[in-house]
């Protein structure tokens, strides 16, 4: 016979469900609002090794466009950001020098920007001005493009040079830029790795930014915290005996020799079958008892049974070694 519940029941159960620990910890359950844009960033530590790394080429770069334009040239990295494309390019100024750079193999572009308060004066540098005329902000001609492009190469020269340890990539000059046309290299959301340099001339100053895709950006940092990890590994007391053991097995070259003697370019020209070359030692002083081509001791021949041996006198000092390889 089927049970009817009454209401009363009913209530109890649905009292009694409410009160399990599955549903008191779903009531406990605590919802923070998270910013999805903020996922990803860089962290403390990155910011330090990629900042070390730039710093690096900052003065790699304020050395040879110093030598280049014959000029006191001062480079100085100011900040490391993870920003959105859209941020960066609303930081752009309206008129500015933008240029885009390839990398590869990944096949992507980066973007580079600088104050025309420096374009001018190095223009006038490279053409055998002073660099401290006045110039009002105008758009580039074609042929201070052409002559600014000459640094834009030195620039991404010297980042390839900087990247070469970490990474193994082609860092080219790509063409000059509009911001309408750099505004379609990456989607608005899309997040770069901001570098802002400050430059000091004698009589100028500004800016210069660089942006890399996310592609660029992450592969940088894989290479650098995986150089890191290898840098800081320290080896185990086993590592170290089995390397000691590897190496007292391991096997080197071991020879006799007089130490060098200068001869006159007379005594060897006259050189010839049957005469006697008298050198600068003794048959009763002890001669070089070489390993691996480095003199280490002092020894002399001798003969055990049909074997030639040597018998060690005493061990040559690093003063000694270094001066008779001329050092």
């Amino acid at each position: 016979m089927r049970k009817i519940l009454t209401q009363e029941e009913i209530d109890a159960l649905f009292i009694a469900a409410k009160e399990t620990p599955k549903a008191r910890s779903a009531a406990r359950k605590n919802v923070k609002l998270c910013d999805l844009r903020k996922l990803g960033t860089l962290n403390a530590e990155q910011v330090r090794v990629v900042t070390t790394l730039h710093e690096s080429f900052a003065r790699r770069l304020g050395n040879s466009l110093g030598a280049y334009l014959r000029v006191g040239f001062e480079m100085n990295l100011v900040s490391v950001e993870q920003i959105l494309f859209s941020e960066f390019l609303g930081r752009i100024p309206e008129l500015t020098y933008l240029a885009t750079m390839r990398i590869l193999p990944i096949d992507a572009r980066a973007t580079m920007q600088a104050d025309l308060s420096l374009v001018f004066p190095i223009v006038d540098l490279v053409l055998g001005g002073s660099g401290d005329d006045p110039i009002e902000p105008r758009e580039l001609t074609e042929i201070e493009e052409q002559i600014f492009e000459t640094v834009a190469r030195l620039l991404t020269r010297d980042l390839q040079s900087t990247w070469a340890p970490v990474l193994e990539i082609e860092i080219a000059f790509d063409q000059r830029q509009q911001q309408t046309h750099v505004q379609g290299l990456m989607l608005p959301t899309e997040k770069v790795l901001s570098l802002t340099f400050e430059i000091r001339l004698p009589d100028a100053h500004g800016t210069l930014n660089l942006s890399f895709p996310a592609v660029v950006a992450n592969a940088l940092m894989r290479k650098l915290s995986v150089r890191r990890s290898h840098q800081e590994r320290i080896p185990s007391r086993e590592a170290r005996q089995q390397l000691q053991n590897r190496l007292l097995e391991s096997r080197f070259l071991l020879d006799l020799s007089l130490p060098l003697s200068p001869l006159s370019i007379r005594e060897v020209a006259t050189l010839e079958p049957g005469k006697v070359l008298v050198l600068p030692k003794r048959v009763q002083e002890p001669i070089h008892l070489n390993i691996a081509g480095k003199p280490m001791f002092q020894a002399y021949p001798i003969r055990h049974a049909s074997n030639r041996a040597a018998r060690v006198e005493r061990r040559m000092t690093l003063r000694s070694t270094a001066r008779q390889e001329g050092v």
